[in-house]
């Protein structure tokens, strides 16, 4: 997926600001930028991997603003992990705020507002990953807000790794992609992790058992509850017991995993030959109208559109 670039450079001054706006929502999220310094600069480059969106700027001073009418209209459920590689940015959200130093790792949570303020040139890289796949491993960053990750933390060297590799040059297959942000993730809910004791790490062990074994049948249209439970001898209300621990549910964490399969399978070249309903049902649905109205209301577009954007401009 080769990456867009957006750069001010050719851009008269007094259309900078309106510029690196548009090109921070085409390329990461909703926003509006304010506060530019002098003869503000900018540029980014950014790719997408399906609901996996990944961004790399520089920039002089200024400030990003996410304000309720953005999260309103955008309809995204993503959190933004941010990698601070130059400079310092001050991040505000819900009444708290920190200080992000070069080799520091937040992660916000991109349903709600959010102020970051770069007081002095800055090189950062953004990853933007679905909330769930974050809140399964770590369900204690939904519950205590923004947070970060030091330069110190046994996890951060290799996390850094897997954001520079997510948006640089390097090119990725979806799946490629997909698999790099899920190690990100763990290592993210590993740095993050709060002390816990034996049973809940055993509880926790348990539930990413739950979702590997879930993840590998998640084609198959018979995949339940009651047959989840039974694969691992514990009861139904264990089994839900579980993902409610980490503020999901069995049915939720089901659906919304095979309507990002399918969108990643829709924007795969290998998969161009596949009907919208071959993947649909390769992907465990089997009821059509559920599947269309599903994609239209979790991506905000049809599947005939993921697929044509995907591939828009190729042969």
């Amino acid at each position: 997926m080769p990456a867009a670039v957006w750069s001010t450079d050719e851009i008269k001054p007094r259309e900078r600001i309106a510029f690196w706006r548009e090109a921070v929502c085409q390329t990461v999220l909703n926003v509006t930028p304010e506060e530019p310094g002098e003869d503000f600069h900018a540029s980014i480059s950014g790719r997408s991997f399906g609901a996996l969106r990944f961004a790399s700027f520089s920039s002089t001073a200024h400030s990003i603003i996410r304000e309720q009418r953005h999260v309103d209209c955008a309809g995204e459920d993503q959190y933004l992990i941010g990698y601070q590689r130059s400079g310092r940015s001050e991040l505000a959200q819900a009444g708290r705020e920190l200080w992000l130093d070069p080799g520091e790792i937040t992660i916000v949570d991109g349903t709600q507002p959010f102020r970051t303020r770069f007081p002095q040139p800055v090189r950062r890289i953004l990853a933007l990953v679905p909330r769930y796949t974050l809140d399964l491993r770590a369900p204690w960053i939904r519950r205590n807000g923004i947070c970060k990750v030091p330069v110190a933390s046994a996890f951060s060297m290799l996390a850094r790794g897997h954001i520079r590799q997510l948006a640089g040059e390097e090119p990725l297959k979806t799946e490629q992609a997909q698999l790099l942000a899920d190690n990100l993730c763990n290592l993210l809910a590993a740095a993050t992790a709060p002390e816990l004791t034996g049973e809940k790490i055993q509880t926790d062990i348990q539930l990413q058992a739950i979702i590997a074994y879930c993840r590998e049948h998640l084609g198959d249209p018979e995949l339940s509850p009651r047959r989840v439970a039974e694969h691992f001898r514990i009861s139904v209300r264990t089994l839900h017991l579980r993902f409610e621990g980490a503020q999901y549910s069995f049915a939720r964490w089901l659906l919304d995993s095979r309507l990002e399969e399918c969108r990643r399978v829709l924007c795969e070249t290998a998969s161009r030959s596949l009907s919208i309903t071959e993947i649909a049902f390769r992907c465990g649905f089997n009821d059509l109208s559920h599947f269309s109205k599903s994609y239209k209301a979790k991506f905000d577009e049809t599947p005939r559109g993921t697929r044509a954007l995907a591939f828009a401009g190729s042969a």
